[in-house]
C-alpha cells in the first residue's frame, strides 16, 4: 500500500478555489450561495454529490490515500494496450469515508480519477461506543457489529472497548483509520488478497452504520 499525500506529489494538482468555482448542479448551487454550509445537510436531504467541488468546499480537510496501483491489459486487433487501475480512499478522520477507484493509461491521471470518485462517494459514520466492555461514552468505536461481503472478500467489524485499539489487516485498517474509527475488532476472509474487493467490503460495512438513524434504539 503506497500513501500518496499530496505533499508528495511532484505535480501538485490545481487549488480548489471556492470563489471561481461555478457549479453545475442544484447542491453546488446552494454550496456556492453558502445556504449550505455543512455537509451532512446534503446526507439529510438525500442528495447525491455530483460535483467533487461540493466535498472541497465542505470538507477542506480531507485525507487521501492511495491502496493499491496495478496494471490491467487488453488485447486489440493490433497490440496489446495497457492502463493502470488505482483504487483510492479519502477521509477527514471524523466520521466521514468514501472510496473509488480509476483506470487512465497514466499513473498520475488514474490517481487522481480514483481520488475524485471517492470524493463523490463519500459518506458519514455513526460513530459510537458500542462494545458491552465500555461504557465512556465518546465517539470512538461504531454503535453496532457490522458486516458486508464485496466480490469474494467479507469483512465483519465489530466494537472495542476503548484502548484496544485497530485490530485489522492493513487494507481494512486503512479504511478504518481515515473514517476517524480508533477501537474495533474485525474478521476477514475469502479474498482479502484482492485490495478492491477488501476495501469495498469494509467501506459496504460502514455503510450500514450511516443509514440507520436511530442507533440507541436497534441497540435495545
Amino acid at each position: 500500500m503506497r500513501n500518496f499525500n499530496r505533499s508528495d506529489r511532484r505535480n501538485e494538482p490545481r487549488i480548489f478555489n471556492f470563489e471561481e468555482w461555478e457549479p453545475k448542479t442544484k447542491v453546488g448551487k446552494l454550496v456556492k450561495e453558502k445556504q449550505i454550509t455543512t455537509i451532512e445537510e446534503i446526507f439529510a436531504m438525500g442528495k447525491p454529490i455530483k460535483e467533487v467541488e461540493i466535498v472541497d468546499a465542505l470538507i477542506p480537510n480531507l485525507e487521501d490515500k492511495v491502496l493499491k496501483i496495478s496494471s490491467v491489459q487488453r488485447m486489440t486487433k493490433n497490440n496489446r494496450k495497457q492502463k493502470y487501475r488505482t483504487t483510492a480512499i479519502v477521509g477527514d478522520r471524523n466520521g466521514h469515508i468514501g472510496i473509488g477507484a480509476g483506470k487512465n493509461v497514466e499513473v498520475r491521471p488514474s490517481i487522481e480519477t480514483a481520488v475524485i470518485s471517492a470524493k463523490k462517494n463519500i459518506i458519514p459514520l455513526n460513530l459510537g461506543c458500542g462494545s458491552w466492555e465500555c461504557s465512556c461514552g465518546t465517539k470512538h468505536t461504531l454503535p453496532i457489529t457490522v458486516s458486508a461481503k464485496r466480490g469474494g472478500a467479507e469483512v465483519l467489524i465489530k466494537p472495542a472497548p476503548r484502548g484496544v485499539g485497530i485490530v485489522a489487516g492493513e487494507t481494512v485498517k486503512a479504511v478504518l483509520e481515515l473514517a476517524g474509527i480508533q477501537d474495533v475488532w474485525t474478521f476477514s476472509r475469502g479474498s482479502t488478497k484482492s485490495v478492491f474487493n477488501t476495501a469495498l467490503a469494509t467501506y459496504s460495512a460502514l455503510k450500514k452504520v450511516s443509514s440507520i438513524k436511530n442507533v440507541e434504539a436497534l441497540k435495545h
